[in-house]
């Protein structure tokens, strides 16, 4: 009989996958190595298993231990099958940006998820990095994983992805292309390929948000590089010991809304249900191409599966929201798409103008319609109240009627944006749309700016 005696041993020897419709302009043979087919469904599988084993080994975990480390979701999961079939405890530190479902999945596999905010820097106490290494100071009997600076990272695709590509491709493998966050991945297959043959070029694929292509190239860590982005497993704000920039030939940055683009065009042109730092790789590729010859073999690799994304790529709202759904946007109805389901906020005549102000610190809005037995009859907005509040501090307690501006102009649904865009002007912050049967919706200046974007 042929058996794996438990799930860790049915980790790796994942298959090359040959990519067509996303990469007809490109002159090369574009091969995918799948990760997903891993037991956890992501490339993190085989360094987790590493880093558990060599941590065995050298004694840093002991029997009964309680495993602790910062990570986006996918190393949590390899760890915590490795946890299970060991007979460790698991604490997984996540940023509060990763998806609800890598959140569930790690508690549905018995770890213990603590979430921390993403805007903070990585030295702020609140920081994911800074929980995880605290909690691993405090807990007794416990490791740090420390998937960034830990050597084991890189060491299990030197001893197990590289040699795979290798061996698949006969050693005819041109060009390997990875999305690049702790950076074991492209160090330990980018050194293997690279001892086999010299001439295979490494190139790596940052987010905007991330500090490597520009340390890669310049060798300055710019702190004005790092803000907040939406793609999720790449990129970072801090330089990890597993990036081995000498091995790396170069970097592309690919945009979070190509990453999630090209996430969907995945599963629907490829048939590939795969992770964001998929989208963000296979639009690397595309942008890398001119690099590439008819004879090249390109791999490009996978990290992980479309089902820990469902929430986000793969929801039209959620893409919508963020202005990333290809959707044409011409008309005033296209515009409220997203939203037209929800009710028009609105404030009384008789209502007093501390009403208002707590609607729109509820909804986080600037303006409100201003609505009667009648109908709408006039409108009130931040800018003015904030005016009419310097002259009188006790303009919380007066009547709305009596701050009350001019109504909103009201346009047609079927209203072209150019028309809408002339309407909102600095006396006039607003337009509404006309939905038929009495009903109405509001456009602002923000919604018009994310249109056109």
């Amino acid at each position: 009989m042929e058996y794996a005696n438990n799930i860790l041993e049915t980790i790796g020897n994942t298959p090359l996958v040959k990519m067509n419709a996303l990469v007809e302009g490109v002159d090369a043979l574009v091969l995918a190595k799948y990760e997903t087919f891993n037991p956890g469904n992501s490339v993190k599988d085989r360094m987790a298993l590493k880093m558990i084993e060599d941590a065995e080994a050298d004694g840093r975990l002991q029997p009964g231990g309680t495993i602790i480390e910062g990570t986006s979701g996918n190393t949590g999961m390899g760890l915590a099958l490795a946890a299970i079939v060991k007979g460790y405890k698991l604490i997984c530190v996540m940023a509060d940006k990763q998806s609800k479902e890598k959140m569930d999945i790690l508690r549905a596999v018995g770890a213990e998820v603590i979430v921390c905010p993403t805007a903070v820097e990585p030295e702020d106490p609140r920081s994911y990095y800074s929980v995880s290494k605290r909690l691993g100071e405090e807990t007794p009997n416990s490791w740090y994983v420390n998937q960034y600076d830990n050597p084991s990272n890189t060491k299990a695709h030197y001893e197990s992805t590289g040699p795979e590509i290798w061996k698949q491709t006969e050693g005819r493998v041109t060009h390997f292309i990875v999305g690049v966050g702790t950076g074991g991945t492209i160090s330990g297959v980018g050194k293997y390929l690279k001892e086999q043959n010299p001439n295979v070029k490494v190139w790596g694929v940052d987010t905007y948000g991330s500090v490597f292509k520009k340390y890669h190239e310049t060798g300055i860590f710019d702190e004005n590089e790092i803000y907040s982005y939406v793609t999720e497993g790449i990129g970072e704000d801090i330089l990890p010991k597993n990036v081995d920039f000498s091995i790396i030939d170069g970097f592309t940055k690919v945009t979070d809304k190509d990453a999630a683009v090209y996430t969907q065009r995945l599963a629907k042109e490829e048939g590939m249900f795969l992770g964001n730092s998929a989208g963000a790789a296979i639009k690397g590729v595309l942008q890398l191409k001119e690099h590439f010859g008819k004879d090249d073999v390109v791999v490009v690799l996978f990290h992980d599966h479309g089902s820990r994304y469902v929430g986000k790529m793969f929801n039209d709202d959620w893409m919508r929201e963020r202005g990333f759904l290809e959707e044409e946007i011409s008309t005033a109805a296209d515009l409220i798409r997203g939203h037209a389901d929800k009710p028009l906020v609105t404030v009384k005549t008789g209502e007093l103008v501390s009403h208002a102000i707590e609607r729109m610190r509820k909804f986080k809005i600037s303006q409100i319609p201003v609505v009667d037995t009648e109908g709408i009859v006039g409108s009130v907005d931040e800018t003015s109240l904030f005016t009419k509040y310097m002259e009188n501090k006790d303009i919380a307690d007066t009547s709305i009627a009596d701050v009350m501006q001019k109504s909103f102009p009201v346009v047609h649904k079927n209203t072209p944006i150019d028309e809408i865009s002339k309407l909102i002007t600095k006396d006039n912050q607003a337009v509404l749309v006309d939905l038929g049967e009495n009903k109405h919706h509001i456009i602002t200046k923000y919604d018009v700016i994310k249109g056109i974007a």
